[in-house]
Formats: structure tokens, sequence, C-alpha cells
């Protein structure tokens, strides 16, 4: 299905970095329309742990699934997300690149699209998902680097 990655250099050393990114309270800071993050099974952040992340974007209101695939933290942290509209993949690096610089590289992959929507979105604007997910890790970026 569609792959894409999306990649940021962050200015801060990649213990703070990930300090940030693993606490689901920030996710109000740098993904918009959060709206809340329900852990419901599993010992959370380990392999097979779920959660219910809320969103409301532009009034349409949307549960996501989040299931955690591997977490390796600091290097990496991969999960799925299964809404009404599909199923997606999300695998995270976070590499130093020097003491006070870290690159976090998503790597995603839509690997099941079930709403007529959703493909006709894919089809006439195929480039959506990948300019949110950059702009998710750019505003990342500026919460983190405001919050060092």
């Amino acid at each position: 299905m569609k792959r894409f990655t999306c990649t940021v250099d962050i200015d801060l050393p990649r213990t703070r970095v990930i300090e940030l990114f693993d606490d689901p309270d920030n996710m109000r800071h740098w993904q918009d329309g959060f709206e809340s993050f329900e852990h419901v099974s599993g010992d959370p952040g380990t392999p097979g742990a779920q959660a219910i992340v809320k969103y409301n974007m532009r009034g349409r209101k949307f549960d996501l699934l989040e299931t955690v695939i591997k977490r390796e933290l600091p290097q990496e942290s991969h999960g799925t997300y299964e809404g009404d509209w599909g199923k997606n993949s999300m695998n995270n690096y976070f590499e130093e690149l020097g003491p006070d610089k870290t690159r976090w590289r998503s790597e995603l992959e839509y690997t099941e699209v079930k709403s007529i929507m959703m493909k006709l979105m894919n089809f006439m604007m195929p480039g959506m998902a990948q300019k949110q997910t950059q702009k998710w890790l750019d505003q990342f970026k500026a919460f983190a680097e405001e919050n060092p």
C-alpha cells in the first residue's frame, strides 16, 4: 500500500526528545485535534499494549486503536493505528546526531484502507497524509525546543 518517510532534526539530546515523545500528555502540544489518550490493555509501553487515542479534526471526531509493536527506546518505537478508515503502521527511529541534536525519522505504511472517503482523498490528494505527518513532526520539534 502507500508508504512514506518523514524526518525532523531536533536541537536537543536524544534523552530529552524521548522524555517528551514518550509522555502521552504532551501529544496535545504537537498533534492538531488531539483530545485524549486512554490506556486499555497490556503493560503500558510494552509490545501488545493498547490505547484509544481520540481526535477532533475540524469537528470530525474519531478514535484510533494504538497497539505497541516494538519499543526499544531510546532508539526506536513502533506501533499500529486502526480506525474506521483503515489501518497504518508507524515506525519511529531516534538517531543521535551529536550531544545536542537528534533526528526523528518516522516511516509510515497504510496497510488497509476501508472507507471510500479515505480512498478518494488518497487518490485526489495523494500527499495529504505525508504532509500531516510532517507537520506533526515539525510541531513536535517546536514544542520540544521550547521545553528543553
